[in-house]
Parts: structure tokens; sequence; C-alpha cells
């Protein structure tokens, strides 16, 4: 692993208050992988429905002459046990639902100077709602929440669906939260995070951002072994608490097949101070789609990737709340100043 990776792993886990996501995020330098992972089975999206279809195997080959005495996929007669990814597209957020966490696994947005200029919505219309495109028993609930310590912590913010009353309400299904903690994160540093997002519309016509939920290991002080746990909120308890949250940002050129700049940030689930460097949280794509089992890029080539940090200085301007919602696109981040050639 190159020292660069080590220094972001280890300012993440600083960050945590432990070197929790230290194993998770290692990029293994010794096996010689390609830029993004490819995963060993194929996998489709299946939106939420009563009778999820059935995948097609795929046989192991067998000697002609043996003739299998059993046949292992004829209990999909009774029902296709899965996993089931509630794909869960609306105006605002397209996402994938997590039964197992009842957590998504993945939220997307897109936003643009327009979408953000746009003020056709007001929050004290929208309410927490229960996804009823969830099966009742996968479902997260209200009551989970309630007492239980954690904001109801928006995947895509409401502010970034103001174009519309019913895109901004969409925004407030549980399918799109996920227990955060409240002061010094979901209400601070994890806000002017969005806000950031948000300001980067002043550089680029189109921003894509995808946000989710990570579980990541720590490792035991007593027998240095790691471990993953996190708290379950609700009664009986339902709703995961994840560890860290992760955004990958995708900040288009607007031109067709143009450059795409990639940033990627894993932040922990936990009170940090506006003061601490937005990069230090910085990481690879990569690391986000090991410790998630997810992929972002993998049909971006190689050729049209600039690095986010790289054209731009990703640092976070903390306003006050009253302040955001006044001017949601905000100012824009500095770009950086390319080196003179022959500079270090």
């Amino acid at each position: 692993m190159s020292k660069t990776s080590l220094a972001i792993i280890a300012a993440v886990s600083a960050a945590a208050g432990s070197a929790a996501t230290a194993a998770i995020l290692t990029l293994r330098s010794q096996h010689k992988e390609s830029p993004t992972a490819t995963l060993s089975t194929r996998t489709v999206p299946t939106p939420a429905s009563p009778s999820p279809p059935v995948p097609t195997p795929l046989p192991t080959p067998l000697r002609k002459d043996i003739v299998p005495p059993v046949n292992p996929t004829g209990v999909f007669q009774y029902g296709f046990p899965g996993p089931i990814n509630d794909l869960r597209p609306n105006v605002s957020t397209t996402s994938a639902f997590d039964r197992r966490t009842r957590n998504p696994y993945w939220v997307a947005e897109h936003i643009t100077q327009a979408s953000l200029s746009a003020n056709n919505a007001d929050r004290r219309h929208s309410y927490f709602v229960e996804d009823e495109s969830v099966p009742e028993k996968f479902r997260a609930k209200l009551l989970d929440y309630f007492r239980s310590g954690y904001d109801r912590g928006h995947q895509v913010p409401a502010a970034d669906a103001k174009w519309s009353q019913d895109a901004m309400d969409q925004t407030f299904l549980l399918t799109n939260m996920c227990p955060q903690v409240g002061e010094g994160f979901n209400r601070d540093y994890w806000a002017h995070f969005e806000d950031f997002c948000r300001r980067l519309t002043n550089h680029y016509p189109s921003v894509r951002i995808v946000t989710g939920p990570l579980y990541l290991p720590w490792r035991d002080a007593q027998d240095g072994k790691w471990r993953v746990s996190y708290e379950v909120i609700g009664n009986p308890p339902n709703v995961a608490v994840p560890t860290h949250f992760y955004k990958v940002i995708f900040a288009e050129d607007g031109k067709t097949g143009g450059d795409v700049s990639l940033g990627a940030f894993v932040l922990p689930n936990a009170k940090i101070d506006n003061e601490k460097p937005l990069t230090s949280f910085e990481v690879p794509v990569e690391a986000i789609e090991r410790a998630s089992g997810l992929e972002f890029a993998s049909k971006l080539p190689m050729q049209r990737r600039k690095k986010l940090c790289e054209e731009i200085t990703c640092s976070l301007l903390v306003r006050d709340y009253a302040d955001r919602q006044k001017n949601l696109a905000g100012s824009a981040p500095p770009r950086r100043v390319p080196s003179p050639s022959g500079s270090s």
C-alpha cells in the first residue's frame, strides 16, 4: 500500500477516534488489481415487487457423462430467498435499500445551478414517512427513531430538492434516512459538507452525488483482533446505526463524453470539529467500493477521470442554516492554480 493511501486511512481513522477504517479501506498493493474492482458474480438491481424475478443460474460445467441426481435450484419453486435490493427511483432521488440493516445501500441525486436556484418547496410542509414500497417486515419505522438519541439523517438533503414540493417530500422517506449523530455531525460538519457539494455547481454545470452508510471494523485493544460492531435502534431492534458515511461525487464538465472530476470521502458517524480539513476524509473511490461491495465508476474510462480535489480546493465554508437557505449554491470553492512547469 502506498504512503498516500496510508496517510488517507490514518486521517480517517484518527477522526473516528480509532483505527476503525484502516483494514477495510486498505488498497492492497500486493495484489495487482485493475483500478476498478470487478465483481465475481453478476447481479441485476431488482425493484421491489411481490414476486421478484428468479435469477438465471450459472451452472458449473460437468462431465457430459455425469447426470446430477439432485437439483438445488428447485427451491426457487417456493420463492427466491434473495437478497433483494429495493430499487426506488424518484424524481429527486434514486436509491437501493438494504432490508437487513433497514438503511439504504446508496442514494443518488443530481444537482445543477438551475435546480438549486428554484424555490418551489417549503420544508415545513414535508414530513418524515415510512416507505410503503418496502415490505412492512423489512421497513424502517418512525418509532424506531423515537428517543433513540439519533437524528433521521438525510442521505440526499431536502435543500437539494426545493425545485418541487413533491421532490422535497420524497427526500423525507425513511429509505433516504440513516441514524446519524445529531450535534457535531448531522447538524454541523455533515451539513457543511452538503453545502460544499452544492457550491460545486458554481464550477460544474452538472453534479451527481451518491451517498450511503458504511459499517467498518474496529480493532480490539485487548486481543488485537478486528471486529465489526454497531448499535441497533428500535423496539424490537431493527435499524442499524452506521459507523461511517460516504459520498462519491461526479462533477461533470457538461460535454458529451467530457471529463468527470471524481471525489470520494468517508466520514465517521461522530462529532467532528468544523476546523477539521475536508481533505482529511478524502479516500480513493476504490476504497469505498471495497468497503461497501458496490461499484460506482466501472463504466467511466480512466482517460475521462480527473481528481476533484486537484481541480478545486476541497474545503468547508461554515455557514449557519439561515444563510445556507438564502443562497443554496453559495460561493464557488476556489480553483486550484496549477504549479509552474518544473516546480516541485
